[in-house]
């Protein structure tokens, strides 16, 4: 039988990063527009979303799914009290540890995120949690599973900011000169991962249990016009 499917090029998070120079760290976990990294305005945007978002304070243990090479949190490191970041790239990891760990307060770990939650033994020890620019790239399943294990099993943490999300309603503003099919839209392996309108999304997290409020970047982000954030609460957050 053949496929109706239309061919697309897929990501590998690892191998993509070792091609880029060791140095290149915004190249690295993709920070870039048309292979170029992005400038010191555009992160510094970043920055600000997430510590206004989460309301990073001086006594948060924060924890990091997905957080790549360090090299964008490592600019907030100074405003929490520890931090941990997991990864499954062995190779960001190994450039995260050997740049920006801050042993024994600031630290990086080798695993999976689903499998991280699942596994992790001190939970309660964080209070607030980030997953930037990399949720569209967990397979439904795990990101189902992550955000219930965060909900139920890491009961303290009271904020979750969920960054640079795509968003299937703004598809056309970012594929202008053709239309993926639904395939590649919901391929977490795909180049940009699985697209999700804001409804979409808002009912992923309601059945974890969390509250959504969506919050846009200044039109000036590279990437404002076809991404969304999303900050996740418990019924007890105002």
């Amino acid at each position: 039988m053949v496929s109706n499917k239309s061919p697309y090029l897929k990501f590998n998070h690892d191998e993509y990063a070792r091609s880029q120079s060791p140095d290149n760290f915004w190249g690295q976990i993709r920070r870039t527009v048309q292979g170029r990294p992005v400038t010191d305005d555009q992160i510094n945007m970043i920055v600000e979303a997430i510590k206004t978002g989460l309301d990073i304070r001086s006594d948060d243990v924060l924890l990091d799914l997905a957080c790549g090479n360090g090299a964008l949190p490592h600019l907030f490191f100074d405003s929490c009290a520890e931090y941990l970041g997991v990864d499954f790239s062995e190779y960001l990891i190994s450039v995260a540890k050997k740049n920006f760990e801050r042993f024994p307060n600031i630290t990086f770990t080798l695993q999976g995120v689903a499998k991280y939650v699942c596994l992790e033994s001190r939970p309660d020890r964080f209070t607030k949690a980030l997953c930037y620019g990399s949720f569209s790239y967990f397979p439904e399943a795990d990101a189902i599973e992550v955000l219930r294990l965060l909900f139920e099993k890491f009961s303290n943490i009271q904020k979750l900011f969920i960054g640079n999300l795509p968003d299937k309603d703004q598809m056309a503003k970012f594929y202008t000169t053709r239309t993926p099919d639904q395939y590649e839209l919901s391929d977490p392996c795909s180049q940009i991962g699985i697209w999700r309108s804001r409804d979409e999304f808002a009912r992923l997290a309601a059945n974890a249990g969390w509250n959504v409020k969506f919050l846009s970047m200044p039109l000036e982000f590279y990437a404002a016009h076809y991404r969304y954030d999303a900050l996740l609460s418990r019924n007890s957050e105002k």
